[in-house]
């Protein structure tokens, strides 16, 4: 998930949304005469309340992917990842430095003939 910062637990527990449950409440009443009674609600319940979700197995995780609703799984061992061996986490060359791309960037004199291809990403 990332974080148990107030915010984040309680915008994840709103995106989740709610479930419906059916309540049902007996009573009786000893005296002279018995009486008893019966009460139904129907009723909405978060499907999992801030605390759950500070307390969730680190082993789990809640995947929210645009066009689909967010769904509990386990997490994935990247370690066990073909490409694995790509990340930073693998070999320090790896990792991406931000300062050395702008740099290099800024020298490439690019030609008419060349094209660029702009793609956004939503985060």
């Amino acid at each position: 998930m990332g974080g148990k910062e107030g915010t984040t637990i309680k915008e994840l527990s709103e995106n989740l949304g709610k479930e419906t449950i059916d309540l049902y409440n007996t009573s009786e009443t000893r005296s002279n005469q018995k009486s008893f009674g019966l009460n139904y609600q129907k009723l909405g319940k978060e499907l999992m309340s801030r605390d759950e979700l500070k307390v969730m197995d680190g082993g789990k995780c809640i995947l929210e992917i645009r066009g689909a609703r967010p769904f509990y799984s386990d997490k994935f061992d990247i370690t066990k990842h073909k490409n694995y061996k790509l990340l930073s986490d693998y070999n320090k060359k790896n990792a991406f430095d931000i300062e050395k791309y702008l740099r290099r960037r800024d020298k490439v004199n690019l030609k008419e003939e060349m094209r660029v291809k702009v793609v956004e990403v939503d985060r």
